[in-house]
């Protein structure tokens, strides 16, 4: 081609793909440009073709930037970009303005370019890039690998030259291609250990950037190998060890020169204290986080972080936490983390001040740093004794006012459920303002289904009476059951029911809602919804509260009956209805009603039924207790049903409440019916002599001793009734039976003199009181 036939030069430009920078806040634009060579004629003689690329930085982007404005700016200031292309600008800028605080990643789909949300936040994975180059790595020459034994070489020398070497080995190594080729160079590798084991204490310098090179390594599992054949990670917990130890050292010999300083008035030999203690300070945090990114990186492996655990490494990382430097604290919580989901190293944690010390970085600026300590409390949260420390350490209002930033709302929330668990900790919660927020949360919910972390915590809460008292103020308790009644949630009615327990006004309001309840029990809702409903029914002990119209407006007797039938539903319905049953009979109408609708023979075929679970038999039993205080449903107890002589075998139960029940049941039917106030006081008696009755129906007597009882050798109170037997029985003002035996009116006779004999002696009871007799003091 001749120069004087070219006459002109043209250009075409054709747009191509569009992303974000992955560190900036910038758009790149992939392009094409065509250069063409024309003749004079306008004919091409020369053409060529070249890719590039144009960065649009765009430093004004924040939190509150108009992205539909900036778009379309975009679009007009960049002839790169065609105008149809306007809805995938703002999709970016989008991205870049959510970039730091979304879990949303940018994916290519088939040609378009989509953002995409991430439910659960993914673990970081460490890379030998992510570490900042610190002042030890800067070097002006160029590292290459074909130079590798030239480095080598230099370890050898001086401190310096090795800090050299080793920093463009580091070099070298922070590039993953270079790491298969440095494996095979063992000389260089035994080099670097070698020089770390001998010379780490000489220079912070070299031990970082050799830690670093094998940090390079601890960054991929097939390389773990190596890293332990050089024992690697044994010789960073010394070094650690040893750092932490001269920390220490520097605070104490610091606060020596301060008061030193402020009793001469030398205030520039502290502040140059000051100065050098805080460089030294800056390199040792870089060497502890290197180091400690690496045993990171090997902990992956559980033997691995055995060993660690054995080495104390626990220790070591609470010990860091008094650092403030942000980027450490990141590292050494999410280490501590990782290592609390094994019970003994959460229980190093534990003999510790772990959690006083993580107290102190909630809340802070550093969002990272915030999310982190927050999941390792929820960790530790699962200890009770834990729970104790983190509320000791005021931790409960610090994490109730993080219930109002959304990024770690979930967390905290999950953190003060578990506190919320000890019931000596619920009432704490009535002097934050949490309460008022977790209710907000639960009337802003649109969904369906209130969040199960969310609602639990309530349900939690509302098992304490002050908290009940807070929730039902101003209109509380009316959204609640409005909600609840038309959701058919049967988590919120269980929290109603919680707040339904409490004696005092929360429990009358419950009157305007007694209808609303009552007609859901007879409707085909859902099995767990009906247990709430009928739960929160049996709380109200109401005394204005008329049971018998409420049985019968909601025809609720025959439902009640059906349902005490064994099989006929879930053993929790079941129980539920036995202890409504026990609510309405405390009125006497509700009783008789219940009573001629042949509900106590269903009771006591129930009660065979389950007699094996302590908590139905607790409950059958007590509502045998409040129908016996009512003269219907007691005789038709007494006289139509065997209920007594089961409530006798019951009697020595070997559950406390059971035993209890059943004795204050016992003593009312004493009173009123003597032939089973016989039989009562009989086994009554039996069961408190047992020993002594066994040991002499058992006692092996000489033929030639005369017998202690009559003289015809027949077993010990083998026929006849024990309370029959007057030798059994002394006292100088004669006997007072058991409690509960023989009615009131019995005593006021005997202490007005009514049953004295002539003797002074009770006239009703035949031998009492003659000297002769042997003498057993035998309480019933």
């Amino acid at each position: 081609m001749q120069a004087d036939d070219a006459r002109y030069l043209k250009r075409k430009y054709k747009g191509g793909s569009l992303d974000v920078h992955p560190t900036e806040k910038a758009l790149v634009v992939q392009y094409e440009v065509e250069a063409t060579i024309l003749r004079e004629t306008g004919d091409p003689m020369l053409g060529e073709r070249k890719e590039c690329q144009k960065i649009i930085r765009l430093k004004s982007l924040n939190s509150n930037t108009d992205i539909a404005s900036l778009a379309r700016k975009v679009v007009e200031e960049c002839r790169l970009i065609s105008p149809s292309r306007l809805p995938e600008v703002e999709q970016l800028l989008f991205y870049l303005q959510n970039r730091k605080k979304s879990a949303g990643r940018l994916r290519r789909i088939g040609d378009c370019l989509c953002f995409v949300y991430s439910e659960k936040k993914e673990k970081k994975q460490i890379k030998p890039r992510d570490l900042t180059p610190f002042e030890g790595i800067e070097l002006d020459e160029e590292a290459n690998i074909n130079s590798i034994d030239d480095y080598v070489e230099l370890l050898y020398e001086d401190i310096p030259e090795k800090i050299r070497g080793a920093t463009l080995i580091l070099h070298l190594a922070r590039n993953p291609d270079n790491l298969e080729e440095l494996l095979q160079n063992e000389t260089a590798l035994g080099a670097l250990a070698r020089v770390l084991r001998e010379d780490w204490k000489q220079s912070v310098d070299l031990a970082t950037t050799i830690i670093y090179v094998f940090f390079c390594f601890s960054s991929f599992s097939q390389f773990h190998g190596l890293i332990t054949h050089y024992k690697i990670g044994a010789l960073c917990m010394s070094i650690i060890e040893h750092e932490l130890k001269r920390y220490d050292l520097w605070q104490d010999e610091l606060q020596k020169k301060k008061k030193a300083d402020i009793l001469s008035n030398l205030k520039k030999e502290y502040e140059k204290a000051l100065k050098k203690y805080h460089g030294l300070l800056t390199k040792q945090e870089q060497l502890l986080r290197v180091a400690l990114y690496l045993l990171l990186n090997l902990s992956e492996d559980t033997r691995t972080e055995l060993k660690m655990r054995n080495k104390n490494i626990v220790h070591l990382l609470v010990k860091t936490l008094d650092r403030d430097s942000e980027e450490l604290l990141v590292l050494v919580v999410s280490f501590l983390k990782k290592l609390s989901i094994f019970l003994e190293n959460k229980n190093d944690m534990a003999e510790i001040d772990t959690v006083e010390k993580l107290a102190k970085l909630v809340p802070c600026e550093h969002e990272d740093l915030l999310n982190v300590t927050l999941r390792l409390l929820l960790n530790l949260s699962f200890d009770t004794g834990l729970r104790s420390k983190m509320v000791q350490a005021d931790l409960l209002p610090k994490l109730t006012s993080l219930l109002g930033d959304e990024a770690q709302r979930q967390i905290a929330m999950c953190i003060l459920y578990h506190i919320s668990m000890d019931d000596r900790f619920k009432s704490m919660f009535a002097y934050t303002d949490c309460i008022p927020q977790v209710m907000k949360m639960l009337f802003d919910c649109v969904e369906e289904r209130i969040d199960a972390e969310l609602i639990s915590f309530c349900i939690n809460l509302a098992a304490n009476k002050r908290n009940a008292q807070i929730m039902c103020e101003g209109n509380g308790l009316k959204m609640l059951m409005k909600r609840a009644l038309k959701l058919k949630d049967p988590l919120m009615m269980k929290m109603i029911r919680n707040i339904s327990q409490h004696d005092g006004p929360s429990k009358n309001l419950f009157i305007d809602y007694v209808g609303d309840l009552a007609a859901q029990i007879g409707l085909k809702e859902e099995e767990e919804f009906v247990i709430e409903c009928l739960g929160t029914l049996s709380n109200l002990t109401i005394p204005d509260l008329d049971w018998e119209l409420v049985l019968k407006e909601y025809n609720l007797v025959p439902y009640l009956k059906d349902h005490l039938k064994p099989g006929s539903a879930e053993d929790d319905l079941i129980l539920e209805v036995v202890i409504m049953i026990g609510t309405v009979s405390m009125d006497d109408s509700c009783a008789v009603m219940l009573a001629k609708s042949g509900i106590i023979p269903a009771l006591i075929e129930l009660l065979n039924a389950q007699q094996e679970d302590d908590e139905f038999v607790c409950q059958i039993v007590y509502v045998f207790y409040q129908m016996v205080f009512h003269q219907a449903t007691r005789d038709v107890i007494i006289k139509e049903t065997q209920a007594p002589a089961y409530l006798i075998d019951l009697m020595h139960d070997k559950n406390a409440e059971i035993r209890k029940v059943c004795d204050n049941t016992l003593d009312i039917i004493a009173e009123y019916d003597v032939e089973w106030g016989k039989k009562i006081q009989s086994e009554k008696f039996r069961w408190h002599n047992s020993q002594w009755l066994e040991m002499v129906e058992n006692r092996q007597m000489d033929e030639a001793e005369p017998f202690m009882y009559g003289d015809d050798g027949e077993p010990f109170l083998q026929n006849g009734d024990i309370l029959e037997r007057p030798d059994l029985f002394y006292s100088a003002d004669g006997i007072i039976p058991a409690d509960g035996a023989i009615s009131p009116e019995f005593f006021t006779d005997f202490q007005n003199g009514d049953l004295l004999g002539p003797q002074g002696f009770p006239s009703s009871v035949k031998g009492i009181g003659q000297p002769e007799s042997v003498v057993f003091i035998l309480s019933v």
